[in-house]
Parts: C-alpha cells; sequence; structure tokens
C-alpha cells in the first residue's frame, strides 16, 4: 500500500485508510468479532491509519480499536475526533463543545478507552459556533506540547475558520464528507487546504455505501440505521440518485471492476494530498475497498465518471440537520 502526506508536519498514512465508524453503530447490528477480523485484514494489507471518535457507539468504537491496537502500537495512525456529545438516556441529543476544558476532558478520556499515552491525530469533530476556535485549538496545542497527541486536524471546517486555526497551531488534516455525490469541498475548502499545506481525510467516499449499488431503498436497510432517515435515500430523492448509481455501475463493468472500486479510484486521483477512510466492518469489503488502490483511471475514463455523476444531479441534502455543518463551509 503506497504511503500519502497529511500536511507538512510528517504525518503519513496509507493512500486508502479505514473508517471504524460502522463496526459499533449507525449501520445496523454491530458484530465484534467479526470487526476485529475487518481491521486485522486492513492491517495485514498495508492500512496503516484507523478512524475512530470518542462518539462512536458512546465510546464502544474507540475501545474496540484500542483492543485491535494491542501488540502493533507502532505500526498504525490512530485518529479520533471530539465536540459532539451525546447522551445514553436521550439518544436524540446532539450537542456541541470546543470548550478548552472540554478538550482536555474528552481527550484524557479517549486516551482511557484506546489504551495510550499518546494519540496521533486529534480532530475537533464539529465547530463550536460559541466558542472561538483559537481556543479550542490553543488547548489542544496545550496537549501536543504535553506529550497527549501528536498532529491535529479540523472535520467540517469552513475555509475561514481552518485559517483561524492553522494560525495558532499547525492543522495537518481536515476531514470532510467527500465522494462522486458529495463534492461541496472542491469549490473552496480544498483550494484553502492545498495553500495552507494542509491534507485531506475523505470520509463517507463511497456515498455511505450508496455508490456501491447495494442499496436500492431505504427500507431494505436495517431498522436502527441511520442512512433510513437521511434525505438522499428518501423518496424522489433516492429515485434521481439511483440513475446515477446505475451509470456508475455501467461504467465499472466495463472496466471489470465493482462500483465501489471505481468511487475510491476516482477519489484517489482527485490529488496525492487525499486519502479515503472507507467503512466497513467485513474483511469481505476490507479486500473489495483496499483492492482500489490499484486501479488507476485515464483523463478519459475520469471524464466518463464525472459526466455519469454530476455535482448538480446529487438529489437531497447531506444531513437531516445541516446546522452541524460550520455555516461557512458552502453549499449543502
Amino acid at each position: 500500500m503506497k504511503q500519502r502526506r497529511l500536511g507538512t508536519q510528517g504525518l503519513q498514512v496509507s493512500e486508502i485508510s479505514l473508517g471504524c465508524m460502522g463496526m459499533s453503530e449507525f449501520y445496523g447490528p454491530a458484530d465484534e468479532a467479526e470487526a476485529l477480523a475487518a481491521i486485522d485484514r486492513a492491517l495485514e494489507l498495508g492500512v496503516t491509519m484507523l478512524d475512530t471518535a470518542d462518539i462512536y457507539g458512546y465510546g464502544d468504537n474507540e475501545r474496540l480499536v484500542g483492543r485491535a491496537l494491542r501488540g502493533r502500537r507502532d505500526r498504525v495512525v490512530v485518529a479520533t475526533k471530539f465536540g459532539i456529545r451525546r447522551r445514553k438516556d436521550d439518544p436524540g441529543y446532539r450537542g456541541i463543545s470546543g470548550r478548552p476544558e472540554y478538550v482536555r476532558e474528552a481527550c484524557e478520556a479517549s486516551l482511557a478507552r484506546l489504551g495510550l499515552d499518546c494519540i496521533d491525530l486529534y480532530y475537533v469533530h464539529r465547530v463550536d459556533a460559541q466558542v472561538p476556535i483559537e481556543d479550542t485549538v490553543g488547548a489542544m496545542a496545550e496537549l501536543v506540547r504535553a506529550g497527549k497527541l501528536r498532529w491535529l486536524g479540523l472535520s467540517e471546517p469552513s475555509p475561514a475558520t481552518l485559517r483561524r486555526a492553522h494560525a495558532v497551531h499547525p492543522i495537518s488534516a481536515v476531514q470532510t464528507e467527500y465522494s462522486l455525490w458529495s463534492r461541496d469541498p472542491e469549490r473552496a475548502l480544498l483550494p484553502a487546504l492545498r495553500e495552507l499545506g494542509v491534507g485531506f481525510v475523505a470520509y463517507s467516499p463511497l456515498g455511505r455505501g450508496f455508490l456501491t449499488g447495494a442499496i436500492r431503498s431505504a427500507e431494505a436497510l436495517a431498522d436502527d440505521d441511520f442512512r433510513r432517515g437521511q434525505p438522499r435515500f428518501q423518496g424522489e430523492n433516492l429515485a434521481r440518485n439511483l440513475a446515477i448509481v446505475d451509470a456508475l455501475r455501467r461504467i465499472a463493468a466495463r472496466l471489470r471492476v465493482t462500483p465501489a472500486q471505481l468511487a475510491l479510484a476516482w477519489v484517489l486521483a482527485q490529488g496525492e494530498d487525499i486519502v479515503p477512510i472507507p467503512g466497513t466492518k467485513r474483511r469481505s469489503y476490507v479486500e473489495e475497498n483496499l483492492a482500489a488502490a490499484a486501479l488507476e483511471l485515464s483523463p478519459a475514463e475520469l471524464a466518463q465518471v464525472e459526466a455519469a455523476a454530476p455535482c448538480e444531479a446529487v438529489a437531497g441534502t447531506r444531513y437531516t440537520d445541516m446546522s452541524f455543518v460550520d455555516r461557512d463551509s458552502g453549499p449543502r
């Protein structure tokens, strides 16, 4: 597996890395044994970064990643996030905190769950509009100096927020949704990242699984699958988006690859500073996704893919509630 550089502070990771969120929550029933086996297989195939967050499974995902790391800590870049708050006694509750004292509290809790002395890449999961980003990143910088963190990141920031944060402490990576059906970062965020020398981690590069072609209706998803309530999986939006996926499936068939591999190869082709983190909880999908690294699309093939999935054709917003996205981050 080739390596890609994120930022200019020395962070390098596998060009395709692994998102672990769905192993604990959001995408139907969890299977811890299979999830651990999937992580094992990913590491065997050359993945060097595992992505998690403190809210996934109310902390269970960090514990899972911590168990998977035992005996091979030095082979893995651990990326986790803080800032979104949840309550077990109120599953519908979502809050955001970037307060300096909470930064320190959340970091210590994540270190304990992961079983680590230092987190490699620590993200602000969502920007707190009530707290200056300078205060949040300033607290993170203190944790870098204390040896608790190595590199800093932001998730879903606006270009303006990114610039303010980067002025306080170098930001190595920004994580935002990016795929053939979520190309918002191309307008303003990606140019800002490249100007500042910040790497880009693309989450949901398979469109929450939709670009695999396997999802034909929201009703076919598990009852507790959060995608059932997301706008792009609903009604007329779904019908319009299925037409895009069907066009991509035809291109994939001609190239003798899977739609997932085609979608990932497209993301990889958008720049050496971009690292997709497709999430899965099964070994078979780990193997399928990582095989995309061997697929190099020609300029003509890239043009065909983009013609099949034009930005303006995607129907529906990314989330039901877009208030959790930094207001200046562009179209939604």
